[in-house]
């Protein structure tokens, strides 16, 4: 019981925007395991820390698989699959069940990460159209490789909410050219012991991307090891949101912004 509520913590804190209350989110994790499939996996939290529970590789649903249907209260941003992937082949037998539900609870806002962007079009429901009203898509690049990779896939795909999550970033990525259609950047560093170092310089050089490109920049967390001014800076993960809030080096722009999305959705409920 601890461990899950200490995983629920660390799950709502990596998706909490700084002005929407922690009353406001919830996370589903409808099934479990996952698979390497980058750089940025390499340190994982979920995979070192429950690969012991559950098999390497081996995804299978939990027990809240039907959370949504009774257990989350109108008007909740429901951090989904943060723990996996959405798009992971092995969910392929039992994600049409999790479309329906995010279907039918409408009044909740779905929010997922993928690397798997070549897979999500082939993955979507039937009756997706242009996409649901309710769901935002998270495409993580974590270096120049991995964004030139995904990201012609995923601006071309069919969401109505799109952003990009360089978390962790582990290089200095050059993302202007994708900044014409996606309006929405976060940045963070890796989490952990063996944490890689995320470089601040790299951090202003995306958010003057964005500030030129006029999409909203959200300083995630600064990573457990963050070198600023030439000098490494191990921080505890308890301060690494705290430490990017007080930054204050967030850029906000028009509808995009998840909190916008957030409010906008309350209000035709």
């Amino acid at each position: 019981m601890i461990k899950n509520k200490i995983a629920e913590f660390l799950i709502r804190r990596a998706v909490a925007m700084h002005s929407l209350n922690q009353k406001d989110l919830a996370n589903w994790e409808p099934w479990l395991g996952c698979k390497q499939i980058s750089e940025a996996c390499e340190n994982c939290y979920y995979y070192g820390r429950h690969a012991s529970k559950f098999k390497k590789g081996c995804v299978q649903k939990t027990k809240d698989f039907y959370k949504p249907m009774s257990q989350i209260s109108s008007g909740k941003l429901v951090a989904t699959c943060f723990m996996t992937d959405f798009f992971i082949e092995d969910a392929d037998g039992f994600r049409n069940e999790i479309w329906q539900m995010i279907k039918n609870r409408d009044d909740l806002i779905f929010i997922m990460l993928t690397k798997r962007v070549e897979r999500v079009e082939q993955c979507l429901p039937d009756d997706w159209g242009n996409g649901y009203d309710n769901v935002i898509l998270g495409c993580t690049i974590e270096n120049q490789k991995r964004a030139d990779q995904r990201l012609p896939i995923f601006v071309a795909l069919p969401i109505k909410y799109k952003f990009i999550s360089c978390v962790p970033l582990l290089e200095n990525v050059d993302l202007s050219m994708y900044l014409d259609r996606i309006k929405f950047v976060a940045v963070g560093g890796e989490i952990g012991k063996g944490a890689r170092v995320f470089d601040y310089d790299w951090l202003l050089n995306i958010r003057g991307q964005c500030i030129w490109h006029s999409a909203t920049f959200w300083f995630k967390n600064s990573g457990s090891r963050l070198r600023c001014d030439g000098k490494i800076k191990n921080i505890h993960p308890i301060f690494q949101n705290s430490f990017a809030k007080k930054s204050k080096m967030n850029v906000l722009h028009g509808v995009l912004d998840v909190r916008k999305v957030f409010e906008q959705k309350k209000e035709t409920r």
